[in-house]
């Protein structure tokens, strides 16, 4: 671990001041090795091309593909959701938060670093859990070498990744699998969805989800 690096373990009461030292971090453009709820995550602000960088640098990724951005409040990703259509605005509303990637479609080109070569599509997360309550939105990729399984635990991540952050949250052992990457981009434009990467839910459950809401 850097010298510069902060562990804040979760056990025993740590989530309000994990939340506090992940919101101090991003807005000082740090980047975070941070537990989700079936993998850990690398995390910065989704607007500093910097700390994006840095953190393709660190897993030695192709920069040229797209990543998520999360939210841990349903406030803080109110305006997203206010720019999507009937639909849409819909199956976010179902199956988040949860463990679920989604692809919409980005009208308003938010966030173009994550976006990557393909500004109209952006993939969104909410994360409940200890972490549920942090007002910054963070740009999220694993917290893994490139071409290397995700972590599911706090000591399967890497040690050179561990070692090159600036906070790294211990919340100890995850289930292990990633997020479903769900594309509803082309939902209300007569399309329906389509599971990109198949992972904690479903597809069965995602159908019920989505049924529940009158999306099928």
């Amino acid at each position: 671990m850097s010298a510069g690096a902060q562990v804040v373990p979760l056990e025993r009461g740590g989530a309000a001041a994990a939340r506090s030292a992940l919101e101090r971090t991003i807005a000082a453009g740090g980047v975070a090795v941070f537990p989700s709820d079936g993998v850990y995550g690398l995390a910065c602000d989704p607007l500093d091309a910097a700390a994006i960088g840095r953190i393709y640098r660190l897993k030695g990724r192709d920069d040229g593909k797209p990543a998520a951005v999360m939210y841990f409040s349903p406030l803080a990703m109110r305006e997203l959701v206010g720019g999507l259509r009937p639909r849409a605005a819909a199956a976010v509303s179902a199956l988040l938060p949860g463990p679920v990637t989604l692809v919409v479609r980005n009208a308003e080109h938010r966030y173009p670093l994550a976006c990557r070569e393909d500004a109209e599509r952006l993939g969104v997360r909410l994360l409940g859990g200890p972490l549920a309550g942090a007002m910054c939105p963070i740009f999220q990729t694993s917290a893994n070498l490139s071409g290397k399984p995700a972590p599911g635990s706090f000591e399967d991540v890497p040690d050179s990744i561990l070692a090159a952050v600036d906070l790294a949250i211990d919340g100890g052992e995850l289930t292990g699998l990633p997020s479903t990457v769900v594309d509803i981009a082309a939902i209300d434009d007569g399309g329906g969805w389509e599971i990109l990467r198949q992972g904690a839910i479903s597809e069965g459950d995602l159908a019920s989800a989505l049924a529940s809401v009158g999306l099928d």
